[in-house]
């Protein structure tokens, strides 16, 4: 005759499942889904200004590339984030030149863990010559 405190313990289970679980493992679904497929993805040329490793809990790498502008006109800035560390060793050997970067963009990532921005660089490379 344990039936009915079978079926107590298990509502209660169910119950906090359903209120702690569910959105836990939503989050991170939603996380991996944001992360693994690209909205978009190109190239960016410009003149690497910054890249530095910053947060107060989650370290990522975030740089800024001044874009070529149109002698008199405002400069615009492409801002963007790295998540290989090995890549953000190459921007800092490249940092005031101008580079070539090849991002993805990732839109709808859920914290500024993985980065402050939804540009994610997946490559870089210096361009030579005038």
């Amino acid at each position: 005759m344990r039936l009915p405190g079978l079926i107590t313990r298990n509502k209660l289970a169910t119950t906090l499942f359903l209120i702690v679980g569910m959105p836990i493992i939503i989050l991170v679904l939603w996380t991996l889904a944001a992360l693994n497929y690209s909205y978009s993805t190109g190239e960016r040329a410009g003149f690497l200004q910054k890249i530095s490793r910053r947060g107060w809990l989650c370290k990522t790498w975030e740089g800024e590339v001044q874009l070529s502008a149109i002698p008199g006109s405002m400069p615009e800035m492409f801002a963007f984030s790295v998540r290989s560390d090995s890549i953000a060793a190459e921007l800092n050997k490249l940092n005031g030149q101008r580079v070539v970067l090849t991002y993805a963009q990732h839109k709808g990532v859920p914290t500024a863990c993985f980065g402050e921005t939804e540009y994610f660089i997946t490559g870089v490379r210096p361009v030579r010559g005038p």
